[in-house]
């Protein structure tokens, strides 16, 4: 059998995760998968067919570092999933600039901004919002992202030095909740949708989101499909996070391309036809 990396990180404890499922669909085309920590600077990448990052959820510590490892793996005899190139556009929140050019409508979003008192009633008045989020442009599992209605001096320190954003709180998050989309090899396969528990603006379930299989409504998958086909290139796996704006139209909250948690658990059909697409394009070879 031929060998393939799940790239993952030192410890899942306290992660929900399921790629585990895709692993006998991958057997029976001939794959064996093995999962690797990307911290482990013993291994030999030459040795893989390939490489998919899957749950490298602690990267945004060391994002640098974790580039690194990428550019070894790119270096090696393995194909790498998704693509360096991609994973670099892809790192920092700032892409979503790009995608507004190319056409996929985001939430409103202030960049290059300032932590400051001054900056922070300016922000509410610009956005016309009486709530803001605030987040770091590199991160993940919405680590040091905050909801905040008044000016919170204690966060000076946390965003003194990380470049960060400002977007109006969407209260279609509590309404609603958040819509996930995903696509392998650029086709649709499934949809969720991520509600944050009482009390809670977060829809992560490390932070107690509730998770529910959806069938995506024609509306949100074509502003999803929109999403997709406005990457300069087709994907092993991409997802789509969308919000509804009070005019119920989806805004792009995220285009989640370097290890976005796949909920292959939430649709039976899911793992096998990821597999299909891997192997698919490892049929096909290099791009």
């Amino acid at each position: 059998m031929k060998r393939v990396c799940f790239l993952s990180m030192d410890d899942l404890s306290g992660y929900v995760a399921d790629d585990e499922l895709a692993i006998p669909a991958l057997a029976d085309l001939g794959w064996r998968v093995e999962t690797v920590s990307w911290r482990d600077t013993d291994i030999d990448w030459n040795a893989f067919a390939a490489v998919i990052i899957r749950t490298t959820w602690d990267y945004q510590k060391e994002p640098d570092r974790f580039l690194a490892v990428l550019e070894q793996i790119d270096n090696s005899a393995a194909r790498l999933e998704n693509p360096l190139e991609t994973v670099r556009w892809n790192l920092s929140k700032t892409y979503l600039r790009d995608m507004e050019r190319r056409g996929s409508p985001i939430v409103p979003t202030i960049w290059d901004a300032a932590y400051t008192a001054e900056s922070f009633a300016a922000w509410r008045r610009d956005l016309a919002a009486d709530e803001l989020i605030i987040k770091p442009v590199v991160s993940a599992t919405a680590e040091h992202t905050y909801r905040l209605r008044e000016y919170d001096a204690g966060l000076e320190s946390v965003f003194k030095t990380r470049e960060f954003m400002v977007q109006p709180f969407m209260p279609a998050i509590i309404t609603s909740g958040e819509f996930s989309l995903f696509f392998f090899g650029g086709e649709f396969s499934h949809a969720i949708n991520k509600s944050p528990r009482p009390n809670d603006f977060r829809v992560q379930e490390e932070h107690g989101g509730i998770i529910t299989a959806i069938r995506p409504e024609p509306s949100m998958l074509r502003a999803a499909d929109k999403a997709v086909k406005a990457i300069d290139r087709e994907l092993l796996y991409s997802r789509v996070d969308l919000v509804r704006d009070a005019d119920d139209n989806f805004l792009l909250m995220e285009l989640e391309l370097i290890e976005p948690a796949l909920y292959f658990r939430m649709d039976e059909r899911s793992p096998k036809f990821f597999a299909e697409q891997f192997d698919r394009r490892m049929q096909r070879g290099p791009e």
